[in-house]
């Protein structure tokens, strides 16, 4: 890099007029560098654009970000005031500084990092989240890739970064299109401009990756490929592009990457992909083939995304013997309500415990397990975080476990021999197959 700026250099600031004194070189990439600032007492990061990138169209666009929007939510790290300085060319932006405890969505896929299948789900759903609420404001990223998104892997909190590339949906303003390998095939074929529609197919890769550390359409055609160049993606993500699970085409199946000359094949996804709910598997699915065909109807939305990652963090199975996290699969049940799914790891059929059914919502109950409201409310917030149910155990025989009303209101319980219970907020009601309970608009049912 080149260390456009050096430590103890004061910069101007354009519209708080506070100066601004670099502190230290962080790191940098396609579009400049970024340095850790001193600005208005805290401290900041500064991004420092590269002559060539600091064009008069991406100085108009920081502009209108800056003036004319807010960021949709604290998880974007977004362009707060513009930045000059007196003998170097080009221009930067502050922004609020990333904790090191956030790691990039790059070192995932990489495996450099091992995160929970809990904190995966809930990046995952906060992601989706993030680029619901920009979208509402009419904007859309223009690069959504694993380069631009961090998450905290013990927590699976988000942060979203390089906002400067935000733009209003459909926008004529050139700048950034893509990072080419999540580019809708729209895009790849130079046939659209980006929106709210090409988003919602990047996310849709990155999803794919962080759950499968895999491309979703490099598959087996790559090995008819001579030279893995522009003509090749753009083929492979633009002319041609085929889900490697497509149901009804497997000419672009995923393949063993040892067979790849190029190494890009998603041989990890042939391990993967068996460890999701029936349900994750149909979405993908329906995102990398009718949102392949077609880009206005076919895409998967942001809602569709957090309601199905909803579910499939309420699966999350800690009951294997071996320790290891699973995802309850409703498909797995036979007739008779027996579980199929063996745990990825020991080999062995884990036992279930109570699944709670709201609606079409079933809810595993392990040990830990917090209900929150839109779990049993109709139209309540999906972002509120305040549990309003938990599992707790029965105070003198831990092994009798009970759910407990954490909430304002009064619950009534029916158990499976028709007797009626008061469960007043602090309370709990014992665990038992038949048991219904009314939370209110909301009735669930426990199963075993």
């Amino acid at each position: 890099m080149n260390e456009l700026l050096k430590p103890g250099q004061v910069i101007r600031t354009h519209y708080s007029g506070e100066p601004c004194q670099v502190e230290r070189f962080l790191g940098g990439g396609g579009q400049g560098e970024v340095y850790r600032a001193n600005w208005a007492g805290g401290q900041f990061a500064l991004k420092w654009y590269f002559p060539q990138t600091a064009t008069r169209e991406q100085n108009v666009a920081l502009q209108r970000l800056i003036q004319s929007h807010r960021p949709p939510s604290d998880r974007f790290l977004w362009p707060l005031d513009l930045a000059l300085a007196d003998g170097v060319r080009g221009f930067g932006y502050l922004m609020r500084l990333r904790e090191p405890r956030f790691k990039s969505l790059f070192d995932l896929v990489t495996q450099r990092i091992d995160p929970t299948f809990a904190a995966l789900v809930t990046a995952a759903i906060q992601l989706a989240d993030s680029f619901h609420k920009l979208h509402a404001d009419g904007l859309c990223y223009r690069d959504i890739s694993f380069g631009n998104a961090f998450f905290d892997p013990d927590t699976g909190e988000v942060l979203i970064c390089d906002n400067d590339n935000v733009a209003e949906n459909r926008s004529p303003v050139t700048g950034v299109l893509g990072t080419p390998d999540f580019m809708a095939p729209e895009l790849v074929r130079m046939e659209a401009l980006p929106s709210r529609q090409t988003d919602l197919f990047s996310l849709a890769v990155l999803l794919f990756y962080m759950f499968c550390t895999s491309h979703p359409l490099v598959g087996k055609r790559i090995l008819a490929i001579r030279s893995w160049d522009y003509p090749a993606r753009k083929k492979m993500f633009g002319l041609e592009p085929l889900f490697i699970f497509d149901p009804d085409d497997d000419s672009n199946a995923a393949v063993d990457r040892s067979l790849d000359p190029y190494g890009e094949a998603g041989d990890n996804a042939l391990a993967t992909w068996p460890l999701y709910p029936q349900f994750l598997r149909d979405l993908f699915t329906k995102a990398f083939t009718a949102g392949v065909r077609d880009a206005d109807h076919g895409r998967v939305t942001e809602g569709e995304w957090k309601f199905t990652l909803g579910r499939l963090h309420d699966s999350l199975l800690a009951s294997c013997s071996c320790g290891r996290q699973n995802f309850f699969d409703p498909a797995q049940l036979d007739a008779a309500g027996r579980y199929r799914k063996a745990c990825w790891n020991c080999g062995l059929i884990p036992p279930l415990p109570f699944r709670l059914h709201v609606g079409k919502l079933a809810i595993v109950l392990n040990p830990d397990a917090k209900l929150v409201a839109h779990h049993l409310e109709d139209h309540s917030d999906p972002g509120a975080t305040a549990p309003v149910a938990e599992v707790s155990r029965h105070p003198t025989n831990p092994n009798v476990l009970g759910l407990k009303n954490t909430s304002s209101g009064r619950w009534v319980a029916t158990t499976a021999d028709g007797a009626v219970k008061d469960v007043e907020p602090g309370k709990s009601i014992v665990l038992a197959g038949g048991t219904r309970i009314a939370f209110g608009r909301q009735t669930g049912e426990l199963v075993q």
